[in-house]
């Protein structure tokens, strides 16, 4: 019996570090680490000991015989990963000596601190994912001091404010990150924003280094007509709407209207369209906020259209997401066949093409004229792919959005649009600013021009990649910090080491 990776997989590699036989791929040694969608256990060599599951930070990974029947289809993409021989090889090649059969690499010590190397005081910005691997990392392998400094009242970022409800395993990870919060190596400061409440300036000259880890706060725009019209809405403002992000109002949302159109088919999109056609009920008992689950309760929305530029075989969303909405309760899947190529695209996927998930949904030409409710079916989610927006239709309040694909254009009425096409970070004060990358210019996490002071996370690398990127890319960070003071490049901090903490108190918003 060998275990499985699930779709909660966080790809953090925690998993990786306590097999031993070494068949989780691929570890973050590798070049593919990062850009698989998750991480997966070879069944051939995995030796049933459940060190992985025990370790799992989002209990992702369980016995093959355990698994449900929808999760069935995990144990078949984990296999799949390793059964061609130059996957193996690209894993590290085979030991036929050995007791596994994926070799060990060898050790590597990228970092080397001095017997006599000091504690440092670094402050870091933004308490998500990115902000507290760096923290874990400093508070772990050296004897700094840290800040922790957020302008929400409440900590975890993205885990807190971003994560789906219903992913209550994917918001477990908080809970490691969580036993950093009271370290007695760590201060953390609550309501207070850099900029507003203290000058970058201020947080520089009470510590050694500062790291920024603020993420990427806003959404990309669409740029067409009508993107204003009351009722278009970023899929980031849902999102914060049902996490009770204290940025967006209880009263922000609207579902009145029977039809909701979601621009883009990205993990993001799915998470949205799934809050949207779920049972309140099912929801009642998960970290949804009161006003959100009361405005669902009363929903009319019957459907929600994900809006593809691209064919089946492009969508943005992983396999694992997009296989676990094939299993929503009292929920129908449905892709708009107008144009054959994307039937022809979803025929010929192979098993591990992300195409190949949709076959076996019902495939029909929708009649957009019809309301949703007309023939008195249950909720439904339509892919339709080869769909470019090109107008939110509507006049002082939205009534449709026009798409060009296919025969020509046409529109799709619904009142309301959400646009899921990614995130973008948003310029910060006192730090340099790519505008074409909404990123902040670096070389390995050192802003450029700014000594003493780095970036970690999507403002550092852009909006890619999930909670365990963050790992590998704090890693990086955290090493040129510690290479920066052992040249002695850092300024030493002017004020005691408690007179941050003074002036975060008097500050403080909260």
């Amino acid at each position: 019996m060998a275990f499985a990776i699930t779709q909660t997989c966080c790809s953090d590699a925690t998993c990786v570090s306590v097999c031993p036989v070494n068949c989780i791929r691929p570890t973050p040694e590798e070049q593919a680490f990062g850009s698989t969608e998750m991480l997966h256990i070879d069944p051939k060599t995995c030796i049933d000991c459940g060190a992985c599951a025990d370790a799992c930070p989002v209990d992702a990974i369980f016995p093959v015989e355990s698994l449900t029947a929808g999760q069935r289809e995990y144990a078949d993409m984990n296999a799949a990963y390793f059964e061609q021989a130059e996957e193996v090889a690209e894993g590290a090649g085979a030991n036929a000596s050995g007791p596994n059969f994926h070799s060990w690499g060898e050790p590597a010590f990228d970092r080397v601190l001095p017997p006599d190397f000091g504690p440092l005081r670094v402050a870091i910005v933004g308490t998500g994912p990115a902000g507290m691997y760096a923290a874990e990392d400093l508070l772990l392998h050296t004897r700094a001091e840290v800040t922790l400094i957020d302008r929400l009242p409440a900590a975890g970022g993205l885990i807190r404010y971003g994560v789906a409800p219903d992913h209550p395993a994917t918001k477990k990870i908080g809970d490691t990150f969580a036993r950093f919060h009271t370290h007695p190596r760590v201060r953390m400061h609550l309501g207070l924003e850099v900029g507003g409440d203290v000058t970058t300036e201020e947080i520089a000259a009470h510590h050694d280094a500062v790291i920024y880890a603020v993420g990427a706060a806003t959404d990309r725009r669409l740029g067409i007509p009508g993107e204003d019209r009351t009722g278009s809405l970023s899929a980031t403002t849902f999102v914060a709407w049902y996490n009770a992000h204290p940025d967006v109002a209880p009263d922000a949302v609207d579902l009145s209207s029977e039809r909701v159109v979601v621009i883009g088919n990205g993990n993001v999109a799915l998470d949205v369209a799934r809050i949207l056609v779920t049972d309140p009920e099912a929801l009642a008992d998960t970290g949804i906020a009161r006003h959100a689950l009361a405005e669902l309760r009363h929903s009319k929305v019957r459907e929600v259209v994900l809006l593809g530029r691209r064919g089946p075989d492009d969508a943005a969303c992983t396999r694992p997401e997009l296989l676990a909405l094939k299993h929503l309760p009292e929920v129908d899947l449905v892709v708009d066949a107008h144009d054959p190529r994307i039937g022809a695209v979803i025929d010929a996927a192979g098993p591990k093409d992300k195409a190949a998930v949709l076959r076996g949904v019902a495939r029909e030409t929708v009649d957009w004229s019809a309301p949703p409710s007309a023939t008195g079916r249950r909720r439904r989610i339509v892919f339709r792919f080869l769909s470019t927006p090109v107008e939110v239709c509507g006049d002082a309040h939205m009534r449709a959005v026009r798409v060009a694909g296919g025969a020509g254009e046409l529109e799709i009425p619904a009142g309301m649009a959400l646009r899921a096409i990614g995130y973008r970070g948003v310029p910060q004060p006192g730090l340099p600013y790519d505008e074409a990358t909404g990123t902040v210019p670096h070389e390995r996490g050192r802003v450029i021009g700014r000594t003493g002071t780095y970036v970690v996370g999507w403002i550092k690398r852009g909006p890619s990649g999930g909670i365990g990127a963050n790992r590998v890319c704090a890693a990086e960070t955290v090493g040129t910090l510690l290479a920066d003071a052992v040249s002695g490049a850092l300024p030493a901090p002017t004020p005691g080491p408690k007179a941050f903490h003074r002036l975060a108190r008097r500050r403080s918003r909260r």
